[in-house]
C-alpha cells in the first residue's frame, strides 16, 4: 500500500513562495504517479500537477511557468516548490496517487494549508 501525509504549508504574501512535501511511504509492489490536487474557495478540486515514475510532469496552465514538481529519493517525498505565489493559489493543498476517486471533490482528510495575501 501507499501511504501520503502533505505537509509545508503557510501563509505567505503575493510574489512569495512555499515548498509543499508529500511523504510517500510504499510497503507494497504497485506502480503508482503522485498528483497534487487543491480546493480553494470555489469548492473545485483543482489537479495543479502531477508526475509520474518516469519522471514525466504535468501542470495546470494556472500554475505552469510558477510550480515545480519534483521527487526527493532521499527523501521519499514528492515535492511541489511554489514561486511567485498569487492570491488564488490560496486553497487546501492534497497529494494523492493517480486514479484515488478521491480527487473528484478532494474530500479527503488532511491536506496543508495555503494561503497567499495580496
Amino acid at each position: 500500500e501507499v501511504q501520503l501525509v502533505e505537509s509545508g504549508g503557510g501563509r505567505v504574501e503575493a510574489g512569495g513562495s512555499l515548498r509543499l512535501s508529500c511523504t510517500v511511504s510504499e510497503f507494497g509492489f504497485d506502480d503508482f504517479d503522485i498528483v497534487w490536487y487543491r480546493k480553494g474557495s470555489g469548492n473545485e478540486c483543482e489537479l495543479v500537477s502531477s508526475i509520474g515514475e518516469d519522471g514525466s510532469t504535468y501542470y495546470a496552465d494556472s500554475v505552469k511557468g510558477r510550480f515545480t514538481i519534483s521527487h526527493d529519493n532521499h527523501k521519499n517525498t514528492v515535492d511541489l516548490e511554489m514561486n511567485n505565489l498569487k492570491p488564488e493559489d490560496t486553497a487546501v493543498y492534497y497529494c494523492a496517487t493517480s486514479g484515488d476517486p478521491g480527487s473528484i471533490h478532494c474530500d479527503w482528510a488532511g491536506g496543508t494549508q495555503v494561503t497567499v495575501s495580496s
